[in-house]
């Protein structure tokens, strides 16, 4: 059995805990439940023709990353950078923890999660800034922890390519 430990980075209130619910449990809450630390859930996915078991890291938010989560980063195979696509900053926000995890973790694979495509009427992340970052070769995916969009695929992604590099 293949293992891998997946961080979920992100600003405050950017969803990865509703991601994490919605992929593990398939449950979405509208209640926004501060997390505290650091939470950890599993999940096993099919990969091909392999079963790799996720040991998903939901950390705190943060708008400023502190020492205490590089400890929490140590040993991650891959992370899900999630901005909040109503909120413009949280794609800065991301950019800069993308920097920090990269000088703690090295090279390992991420994606971009460009969460909340079912209020992309109040969407404030303009084409620019995700454009940029795709001609950078980051890969970016568009989800929705409230209707399951793009979630299960998401995962995969980063599956992929943490069982290829």
């Amino acid at each position: 059995m293949i293992q891998k430990k997946v961080c979920m980075l992100g600003g405050f209130a950017v969803g990865k805990t509703s991601l994490v619910s919605r992929f593990v449990r398939s449950i979405f809450s509208d209640k926004y439940l501060t997390t505290v630390g650091v939470k950890i859930d599993k999940k096993t996915v099919k990969a091909g023709d392999r079963e790799v078991t996720l040991v998903l890291w939901d950390i705190n938010g943060q708008d400023e990353f502190q020492d205490v989560q590089e400890s929490y980063l140590r040993g991650t195979s891959g992370y899900l950078l999630v901005v909040d696509g109503t909120r413009r900053e949280t794609l800065e926000t991301a950019s800069q923890l993308q920097q920090k995890a990269e000088a703690v973790s090295g090279k390992v694979p991420f994606v971009v999660v460009l969460n909340k495509s079912d209020l992309a009427t109040e969407w404030q992340v303009d084409e620019r800034g995700i454009v940029k970052l795709a001609e950078q070769g980051w890969p970016i995916v568009r989800t929705s922890a409230k209707t399951g969009e793009g979630v299960e695929e998401t995962f995969l992604k980063l599956t992929l390519a943490m069982l290829e590099g």
